[in-house]
């Protein structure tokens, strides 16, 4: 909560400088035109008479993603802003989500294009929710500008996600950002405790000869562990139990048990342009030549406590070990490049090279049952890499690359291209390649703690080599897409929660595809996943079908239309397979044989639009009352009720 206060405090010292750093403006007019400028003169006071006037319009709030692609802040109401209003603010159709917003979620579906090019420390289940470097956002708005996200908890609580960014010139921006959850849920021991902040900005010189760009993070999210439910209990919900309707009734296997994952980031990247040159490919053999620096500094810490020890569901435990079972990894990273424009390569190249630290580990030994003999992994590396960014007439082209040489934890490969053909706004055909070789994840390698069987440091595991071959076709009639996967040395957690290597080859197809058909006021908006594992099965685990169909009706209502309603419901289903467990002191998922999980559910929503403002009301699982109590989120962790949720976006420009 103190993060929060600090939050509000600089969003209002903010606003009130926005105030003077700005011109006033009057409403926003409900057309193209966001504000018309016409501000009173002042006369007879013996100050200096302003007349301003100016006009601004949507595509003038600007967004600016990592890779410095531009969108605009989207007021409109459509199906895949309902998709999107979830507490990770993106679609989550590949995703199953546990019962109480903040907790994690399981993965139906395999995407590789974000993979990174370092090892990272692990503990995957609590990082659905952390922010990376590339989901940073920068903006450039005329107009002070705020964006409010609230969303009903489970139980008790709420979601908040508050945006605020302001032009202190047209040069320089900054914003500020925090999005906070604190939801009780219906079971025990889930209560769920998150916090998001962001600040960010950008600035460039007159001539845009010197440009800077960075943001802080403070990222924590604690969540009381529950362990899921025991076999009595799995037995009370399956049978509908009519006295455990209300689910905290039901015991669960942890009492006490928590954990808690914290990050911290410093990210700045500025460049200077020692030539320039408005052509930029056909004529000049060499230009816009600029010299760059990136840094960034991240440390993430990770800690599992139980006080006292009432189950034995983690196996024995040394009473004599220590209490501090904080792990920590902090990496810092130089970049240095030189970028140009050039027509020999047609378009635009940047050359890296990159100096990297990285430490990882645990202040002394936890538990002296243990035969781990080090509490730390340290080193630093040097990598080489490139970026290149072509265009030749419909086609574009873009490539990254870097290269590690070495045998150190940190050595490897990584290669990333993909060529784009668009036909205006016809259509586009986009194929992708991915190359990566990085040694898996740091916890993989070495994990301490005071239970006996989660103690190993794995000197021998080899670097985990993927490939991926995607194709995709976007239009306004289909939106389809394939990704055909091949994985070396796949790392895993087993039965035994512990880290293990695959010692052939995973080969892993996904094909999805989207098509939406309007009739009249009515819609049918069709999302269908095929998954198929060919070799490695045993290991790498997805349902071969995931469906997602939305039945909606969106039209105006009342006189003048001032409100545009959307209505509808959404049927989901998965089918069956072995779904891998929660393991909650690992904050990963293991595999198991015991249980096949796949079900549908039906969601109802009725969402509006009031000029900026979208009101979203949902009904999540409401065949639940009814329908066989056979849904989970993972084995002995119970899929959400009936529920019933509130929430809105609403967006103010100053």
């Amino acid at each position: 909560m103190n993060k929060f206060r600090l939050f509000l405090s600089i969003l209002g010292f903010l606003v009130v400088s926005s105030l003077f750093s700005q011109r006033t403006f009057n409403p926003i007019q409900e057309n193209n035109d966001f504000n018309s400028i016409e501000n009173d003169s002042v006369r007879n006071t013996g100050e200096i008479t302003v007349k301003l006037s100016g006009k601004t319009k949507y595509t003038d709030y600007k967004i600016f993603s990592h890779k410095r692609d531009t969108t605009y802040i989207d007021t409109t109401l459509t199906i895949q802003k309902d998709y999107k209003f979830n507490y990770l603010r993106t679609d989550n159709f590949e995703l199953l989500a546990f019962h109480n917003q903040g907790q994690t979620f399981t993965n139906l579906g395999y995407n590789f294009s974000n993979l990174n090019f370092l090892p990272d420390i692990g503990f995957t289940a609590k990082q659905f929710s952390y922010l990376d470097i590339d989901e940073i956002k920068y903006y450039e708005v005329p107009t002070p500008t705020t964006e409010i996200t609230y969303r009903t908890g489970l139980q008790q609580g709420q979601v908040l996600d508050a945006i605020f960014t302001v032009n202190f010139s047209p040069r320089l921006n900054v914003s500020l950002s925090y999005k906070g959850i604190r939801s009780l849920g219906a079971y025990r021991r889930s209560l769920a405790s998150h916090g998001n902040f962001r600040g960010a900005f950008h600035y460039r010189t007159k001539e845009n000869q010197y440009e800077i760009r960075g943001h802080i993070t403070s990222q924590d999210f604690f969540n009381e562990e529950s362990g899921g439910l025991p076999q009595a209990e799995i037995d009370k919900f399956e049978s509908n139990d009519p006295d455990y309707t209300t689910r905290s009734y039901l015991d669960v296997n942890l009492d006490d048990a928590e954990n808690d994952f914290e990050g911290r980031r410093v990210y700045f990247d500025h460049s200077y342009k020692l030539l320039s040159s408005k052509d930029t490919i056909n004529k000049k053999d060499f230009s816009n030549l600029k010299v760059g620096h990136v840094f960034t500094t991240e440390t993430k810490e990770y800690r599992f406590t139980q006080p006292t020890s009432t189950t034995t569901i983690f196996g024995d435990e040394n009473s004599a070990g220590a209490n501090n079972n904080l792990a920590k990894n902090t990496i810092t990273n130089n970049e240095l490049n030189l970028e140009f424009n050039s027509k020999y390569v047609l378009g635009k190249f940047k050359a890296k090279i990159n100096i990297t630290n990285y430490s990882y580990g645990y202040d002394t030994i936890l538990n002296t049952n243990s035969n781990i003999s080090k509490v730390k992994l340290e080193g630093s590396a040097i990598s080489v890499g490139a970026d290149w960014k072509a265009k030749i007439k419909n086609f574009h082209l873009n490539a990254t690359g870097n290269l590690s040489p070495g045998s150190g934890r940190l050595s490897g490969t990584f290669l990333q291209g993909e060529a784009l053909y668009k036909k205006d706004s016809l259509f586009a055909v986009k194929g992708s390649l991915l190359i990566s070789s990085k040694s898996p994840n740091f916890n993989t390698l070495l994990h301490q703690s005071k239970y006996d069987d989660y103690n190993w440091q794995n000197d021998n595991l080899t670097s985990v080599n993927t490939r991926d071959l995607g194709f995709s076709f976007s239009s306004k009639w289909l939106n389809a897409g394939l990704n055909f996967t091949n994985i070396d040395n796949y790392t895993y957690f087993g039965e035994d929660n512990k880290p293990h290597q695959f010692d052939s080859q995973i080969t892993y197809l996904k094909v999805k595809a989207n098509k939406e058909i309007k009739y009249w006021k009515l819609a049918l908006d069709n999302t269908v996943m095929y998954q198929n594992v060919s070799s490695g099965s045993s290991v790498f685990r997805v349902p071969e079908l995931v469906t997602r169909n939305t039945l909606y009706y969106q039209d105006y209502w009342f006189k003048g239309k001032p409100m545009l309603v959307n209505i509808g419901a959404t049927f989901n289903y998965f089918t069956k397979y072995k779904m891998n467990a929660y393991n909650p002191l690992l904050a990963e998922f293991t595999l198991q044989d015991t249980q096949e999980i796949g079900f549908p559910s039906v969601d109802v929503f009725f969402n509006a639009q009031v000029r900026r403002t979208r009101l979203y009301f949902k009904i999540d699982n409401v065949t639940s009352g009814f329908t066989s109590k056979n849904y989970y989120s993972a084995p002995n962790y119970p899929y959400r009720d009936f529920t019933v949720r509130f929430g809105l976006v609403w967006n103010w420009f100053i």
